[in-house]
């Protein structure tokens, strides 16, 4: 008799997820210039009141803790919908800690998606 093996579970990546998003409409790649989260692409510039994180997600190194990075899904207020990647930890964009501060976290949770300000 023969018995069926489970496959490990897949850790996510920092790539895959931004895959992922993307595949759900967050194609955008943002980034922040002066204070102020510039999309890449297009060029158009959002202060923080104009900007909803949908979701976050944060990735910790396997083998190393300096792996530590933090991805959020953004949508703003015109509808333009990207992703900021940014360090996580001592690493971190003081700059980019201090945006995310002042952005709306979304009302609409998705399941096995944190929630809640990234600590």
């Amino acid at each position: 008799m023969a018995t069926a093996t489970q496959a490990p579970t897949e850790i996510p990546t920092l790539a895959g997820t931004m895959g992922e998003l993307a595949g759900r409409g967050f194609t955008e790649h943002f980034i922040l210039v002066d204070g102020k989260l510039r999309a890449a692409d297009s060029g158009k510039v959002f202060p923080a009141e104009e900007v909803m994180i949908s979701e976050y997600h944060r990735f910790e190194g396997v083998s190393d803790p300096d792996d530590m990075a933090i991805l959020y899904a953004i949508e703003t207020r015109s509808g333009l919908r990207g992703t900021l990647a940014d360090a996580f930890g001592v690493y971190a964009d003081p700059m980019v800690s201090a945006f995310m501060r002042a952005v709306v976290l979304g009302s609409r949770p998705r399941p096995g998606v944190a929630r809640g300000r990234p600590s």
